[in-house]
């Protein structure tokens, strides 16, 4: 019996071993691939912001194209995250207007966090977001391992009270330019089944779970789906 015992210990030491070792391989594999994508990201970032600062100037935008904000990493860490700016300038300040005059519009954002179709949304800002281009800067994140090609939503640090039980989950993995909930019918997920999805995506991921939202992802770009 104590042979037996002791025959089952080892076997589950052995698979425990085994699992480590799949982790960190994959780890491993997940940021080879998010620098090699990077690399190639920034260097299409060149060309990419001279043609996006030119629209902006010929539709009497002079602003600012890049839009940074503190969010939330891995481990709850803040970082500053890049985009191209896709908003007037003062989008705070025009959010907070737009909520305390219209009743709707705070109903819709208190439940989603965001506005479906958001009036602070620029011209140029609108294409980007359509053909997913507003997202590209990320890729200075992903190089400097603040983020990852594939991972949760970075969360804006005054939405961790709202996120609650599903705060500590959802930061054990790095943010990701796109992931789970990007491809799960982003715009009509309410806030807490995006909670719930983000959750099963720290639970959950793998190489096998990366690539398939990978596909996914590809797919909604190429037929126009909207932003990712």
């Amino acid at each position: 019996m104590g042979d037996k015992m002791e025959s089952n210990d080892l076997v589950m030491e052995d698979l425990s071993k085994v699992y480590v070792i799949k982790r960190r391989l994959y780890f491993i594999i997940k940021r080879l691939f998010d620098i090699c994508c990077s690399l190639v990201g920034m260097l299409i970032l060149i060309p990419l912001t001279i043609i996006v600062k030119i629209c902006y100037i010929c539709t009497g935008d002079f602003g600012s194209i890049f839009y940074r904000q503190e969010r939330l990493g891995k481990n709850g860490v803040i970082f500053s995250l890049y985009k191209y700016r896709t908003m007037v300038n003062n989008a705070d300040e025009k959010l907070k207007e737009l909520l305390n005059n219209n009743e709707s519009l705070k109903e819709e954002y208190l439940e989603n966090h965001k506005l479906k179709n958001d009036p602070r949304i620029t011209r140029c800002g609108k294409l980007l977001r359509k053909l997913s281009l507003d997202e590209f800067p990320q890729f200075i994140n992903v190089f400097l391992g603040q983020m990852s090609l594939i991972g949760n939503r970075p969360y804006l640090p005054r939405e961790k009270e709202h996120m609650g039980k599903y705060y500590d989950e959802i930061v054990k993995t790095k943010p990701g330019i796109t992931g789970l909930w990007q491809v799960s019918g982003r715009s009509d997920v309410s806030f807490k089944k995006r909670l719930e999805l983000e959750k099963r995506y720290s639970n959950e991921n793998s190489l096998r779970l990366d690539i398939k939202i990978l596909w996914h992802t590809f797919r909604a770009v190429l037929k126009g789906d909207g932003a990712l």
